[in-house]
């Protein structure tokens, strides 16, 4: 079942690698076939570099296995609780990458300190709070998607496609597995320059507004004009 779809969520996993976003098994990537309702997601536990297309596993928007003979991910219930709540969302990353987990522990937004930022993310990387005693207790990763969807109550996660977990780590989101392996890659590098920026100028502002508006807007708005028709 849904051969193209696992192919792409296997590559978007052993992209993970190949970009400097996991080590050893810290790290998942999804993606969702909206017709059929199901979703492709890595198997809990399992080295990349043994991976294959016959170990990623379909799931439901339940969570119950469809196809596949191993355990899917652990975090599955976080992806789940985000594909019931963002219909336009088409897939799903979740590493331990080194700088943008630094924020996240650190329980801090990560500020638009320049243009890189702003070409991408439309404001700060929004932080979660911390789960409740109850919410870890009862359902730590259906309750980790639950806050993540709390903080997205007035923001666009088309626009916004990344956040951060506090005290735990990010995810990023896209239309589809492979953009948001993209969206993780470009805020792990916007996270390592903010760290970089912050240790040569301790006393640094954001970006004025008026540009990182401006950066956004001629990628992402209505009337964008970067790269090509």
């Amino acid at each position: 079942m849904l051969s193209e779809l696992k192919q792409e969520v296997l590559k978007a996993n052993l992209d993970l690698v190949k970009h400097g976003l996991v080590v050893l098994t810290w790290g998942n990537v999804s993606g969702i076939d909206r017709e059929k309702g199901l979703i492709a997601i890595k198997p809990s536990g399992v080295d990349y570099e043994n991976m294959t297309v016959d170990d990623i596993v379909l799931v439901d928007l339940e969570g119950n296995v469809v196809e596949g003979s191993k355990r899917p991910s652990s975090d599955t219930p976080t992806h789940i609780e985000l594909y019931k709540s963002f219909p336009t969302l088409g897939g799903v990353t979740h590493t331990h990458s080194k700088y943008a987990t630094m924020f996240a522990q650190s329980c801090k937004e990560i500020p638009c300190y320049g243009t890189t930022h702003a070409d991408h993310f439309h404001g700060n990387i929004p932080l979660t709070r911390f789960l409740s005693e109850e919410e870890v207790n009862t359902g730590y990763e259906k309750f980790t998607g639950s806050i993540i969807i709390e903080r997205f109550a007035d923001l666009e996660i088309d626009s916004m496609p990344a956040v951060l977990v506090a005290g735990h780590a990010p995810f990023a989101f896209g239309k589809d597995a492979a953009e948001s392996v993209r969206n993780a890659l470009i805020l792990e590098r916007v996270a390592e320059m903010a760290i970089g920026s912050l240790n040569l100028n301790p006393g640094i502002t954001e970006l004025p507004k008026y540009i990182s508006e401006k950066h956004y807007q001629r990628k992402h708005g209505p009337n964008a004009y970067y790269g090509q028709k």
